[in-house]
């Protein structure tokens, strides 16, 4: 048997997009619609992500007591996270353990960019602690926190073109705290911001979902690790 590496990243760009495909044909409420494209999504992060990385729809919460909105998708460190809550089904993460977090939806506009802006910023603006790392020659000082990575995953797109102007004047309208960094129309392409600017770059075709894959990991490497939290911010709630 011949192996061939563009027919395997084919196929895992055929498997996101048909099940996206599925949800929107067969299921005809629009809640039903929204979670069956959640667990498309969720599912290629859970298979394909570094497994130092999990996946999963959550609440974050910060050691002041505060909570984000819900998030479709939140990528989390699970090697290095001290503790994550699962209370009556609900996953709880705290905010020094998140590297990204994501909407997800059928489809994208100007109305679901600002709502995917408005649900990460709830993120980011949470308070993150950083603890001095002691080692066997003394203690680092305590590691800077890492950008929160922000993105909108959808299967098509309500524009015409798909991703022309529109999209473009819609992402690059925000303030930095809820920019999305990247995205993908699993049906027409993938988006990127470009470093520290405000400009994002738009790629029509070329496997998207695969693409955005690849994106997302790449950009997680350069975060590095979270950093180490402070157990007793958090502790001091014991007592309330």
């Amino acid at each position: 048997m011949k192996w061939s590496l563009a027919t395997l990243l084919d196929g895992l760009h055929r498997d996101v997009q048909q099940r996206l495909e599925i949800s929107r044909q067969a299921f005809g409420h629009p809640v039903a619609k929204g979670d069956a494209s959640e667990e498309a999504w969720l599912k290629m992060l859970q298979e394909y992500l570094p497994k130092r990385y999990q996946a999963e729809t959550a609440h974050v919460v910060d050691s002041n007591g505060e909570f984000s909105d819900q998030i479709d998708i939140v990528v989390f460190d699970r090697q290095y996270s001290p503790f994550i809550f699962n209370y009556q089904k609900q996953l709880i993460v705290p905010a020094e353990s998140v590297y990204a977090v994501f909407e997800a939806k059928q489809s994208i506009n100007a109305e679901q960019i600002e709502y995917a802006q408005k649900k990460i910023a709830s993120v980011r603006r949470l308070h993150r602690t950083s603890l001095p790392i002691p080692h066997a020659g003394g203690v680092y000082p305590a590691k800077p926190l890492i950008p929160i990575l922000g993105g909108l995953l959808t299967f098509e797109s309500d524009w015409n073109p798909p991703l022309g102007q529109s999209l473009i004047s819609a992402l690059e309208k925000s303030p930095a705290e809820e920019a999305l960094n990247l995205g993908c129309v699993a049906a027409h392409g993938h988006f990127q911001l470009v470093g520290e600017t405000s400009t994002h770059i738009v790629t029509a075709g070329e496997r998207p979902a695969t693409a955005f894959l690849f994106n997302l990991i790449s950009m997680l490497q350069f975060s590095g690790t979270v950093p180490m939290i402070d157990i007793k911010a958090y502790a001091k709630w014991l007592a309330h």
